[in-house]
């Protein structure tokens, strides 16, 4: 990956039967080799990305909203599932502050995801708080000393350093992850 970073979406494709297919989440791998010159874009792209998923989505019935296709989550678990994850976030910032050597772990098992009934709440309820907790995330982001932009810690799952930069380009590709598999769903589901 260069050091560049454009609008495209970071997450690649492979191809099956034909169709575009979402890469698993658990395989991707990373490469976290970004300067801080690109700090200040990947925060701009967080903040953007509740905007982003809001136009994908505001216009889309509740029915189509709440549809699981394949017994996989569904447009609105999905982005509950990213309300979700901010509190994972922010307790990996605090992490970085404390200067400690291992980065808090995740649910692998996405148990809040599938507890939450997120199905079950207003779109434009997750959408407000989609918002808000990425606000917080990026304003949090922002105003970290230098000192602890410069730490690093061993992410759990992945088992490599990284610095806040980093986790910033993880969550934000993350998001892409989502967004992308929310337009399959909508491509999938209105045509």
């Amino acid at each position: 990956m260069n050091n560049q970073f454009d609008s495209q979406p970071i997450i690649g494709a492979i191809l099956k039967n034909g169709d575009k297919m979402r890469e698993k989440w658990f395989d991707k791998k990373f490469r976290f080799d970004f300067s801080y010159d690109n700090y200040g874009s990947v925060l701009m792209k967080l903040r953007e990305n509740p905007e982003r998923i809001s136009k994908l989505v505001s216009s889309l019935l509740p029915e189509i909203l709440t549809k699981k296709v394949d017994g996989k989550w569904s447009i609105q678990e999905n982005i509950g599932h990213l309300i979700d994850l901010e509190e994972l976030h922010d307790g990996r910032i605090d992490d970085f502050i404390k200067k400690k050597e291992r980065l808090r772990p995740a649910d692998l098992n996405n148990r809040k995801t599938e507890e939450a009934n997120h199905n079950g709440r207003n779109i434009n309820d997750l959408l407000k708080q989609l918002k808000e907790v990425r606000e917080n995330f990026v304003k949090r982001m922002k105003h970290l000393d230098e000192k602890v932009l410069l730490h690093s810690a061993i992410h759990p799952r992945l088992n490599q350093p990284m610095r806040p930069i980093d986790m910033a380009q993880f969550v934000l590709e993350h998001d892409e992850h989502h967004i992308g598999t929310i337009e399959e769903l909508i491509k999938e589901l209105t045509t």
